[in-house]
């Protein structure tokens, strides 16, 4: 695991050289029949098999093998912090990725508006993944009929299914288990405290649960919530202190947008689909030294189980990497935050492939960007948190150790 004190003091000041991690969500992948090809593998990317070949290619576990990783705790690892020492959950995710002002007072969670049948079994978890103005509805709707004894109710629309619940008052705290059963045909979980100052905590998040039951009881799709990432905001320290970069991110999503800030990047217009975030990359090229370059909806694909779509977006992400290689970066590292198969329909445990080009890296034996190629590369299985020391030394931004 990266020390990030360590690193910091090896840091060479004022270097201009500048990295991209372009970051395929979810891109790791996995046969749908035996013997036949993952998504990467299926798909055509010459792009990204060139910078492999003239690259370094291996896996990433984004928190430890066997062990199957949400999007905030892999992103961390990828920025170079210790997921399991800097857990940041997703209601504080959530949050701050449509700029709401949390303060030390506050207890975030991340919302689903889902659908539940007449027995109030989850048979949706998402509510038909419903437009964000069906959501602002309802989040204005949960704001006029709902109040908690003792504490400030703030409902914010996200996106889609997806809103940010905040709780703010003294005394609150965040180890509470989730509602969200992350399975269908069950009923939404209760809030558990797992330590006995989060008791008040769970209960106020249990009575918002049962509130809204009855407020959205006539509501289709969207008639009923799940809660995850009870969260208060945490101290991380930013990329500008740790690594001694001048970071910025494009991301649609506002949850990796929220990442991002936390870190201490500046978030960037993203635009709606990929090639727009490839114009924003060239339009602010000259104003930053690190770029996170985040492509969504692999991983939504995969959640779906649609090989086909996902494989469509790698490829179209494919062609835009030109683009980015005319800009001349010094590193280029890609690689996904997760594996998410659509076999599987869900984020896995598989280990994650990753190429890194530079102008100063040695090249493997790997051809080609996928899992077959990149476990034969010289980088290895390793975790993730050592690729951004990795990127800083193919940049030429740490100095030598000891005499």
């Amino acid at each position: 695991m990266a020390d990030l004190d360590f690193i910091k003091s090896l840091l060479i000041p004022d270097v201009d050289t500048k990295i991209v991690f372009l970051i395929i969500d979810g891109v790791g992948g996995l046969p749908m029949e035996v013997g036949g090809p993952t998504e990467l593998e299926a798909a055509r990317i010459p792009n990204l098999d060139a910078l492999a070949a003239e690259g370094l290619c291996g896996l990433h576990d984004p928190v430890a093998p066997g062990i199957t990783p949400g999007s905030g705790p892999s992103h961390l690892a990828l920025f170079g912090y210790d997921p399991r020492q800097r857990l940041i959950r997703r209601g504080v995710l959530s949050a701050a990725g449509i700029d709401f002002p949390l303060t030390k007072r506050d207890l975030a969670c991340r919302g689903n508006f889902c659908t539940v049948d007449e027995k109030g079994l989850v048979v949706d978890r998402r509510a038909g993944r419903i437009p964000s103005e069906e959501n602002e509805e309802l989040c204005e709707l949960l704001r006029r009929e709902v109040s908690l004894p003792g504490v400030e109710v703030f409902i914010e629309t996200v996106k889609e299914y997806r809103f940010v619940l905040v709780l703010r008052g003294d005394g609150l705290a965040e180890r509470i288990t989730d509602t969200d059963p992350q399975a269908l045909g069950v009923k939404p979980l209760p809030a558990r405290a797992t330590h006995p100052e989060a008791e008040r905590s769970a209960e106020l998040l249990n009575e918002f649960v049962a509130q809204a039951r009855l407020v959205l009881a006539d509501q289709h799709p969207a008639n009923m919530v799940l809660l995850r990432g009870a969260s208060k905001l945490p101290d991380i320290p930013k990329m500008q202190e740790a690594f001694g970069l001048n970071p910025a991110a494009i991301a649609s999503y506002p949850m990796y947008r929220g990442l991002a800030k936390l870190v201490g990047m500046e978030t960037l217009k993203a635009g709606a689909t990929v090639s727009e975030e490839f114009d924003t990359l060239e339009q602010e090229w000259d104003d930053y030294d690190f770029f996170y370059l985040h492509v969504k909806k692999t991983d939504s694909y995969g959640e779906d189980g649609n090989f086909e779509a996902k494989i469509n977006l790698i490829e179209e992400t494919d062609e835009q990497v030109e683009r980015l290689m005319a800009l001349e970066p010094d590193v280029v590292v890609v690689t996904g935050d997760h594996s998410t198969p659509a076999l599987l329909r869900y984020h896995s445990w598989h280990p994650v492939p990753v190429l890194i080009w530079s102008k100063h890296c040695r090249t493997d034996s790997a051809q080609g960007f996928n899992e077959g190629e990149c476990a034969r590369g010289a980088l290895g299985r390793r975790p993730a948190t050592d690729l951004m020391p990795i990127a800083l030394a193919n940049a030429m931004r740490l100095a030598k150790y000891g005499a």
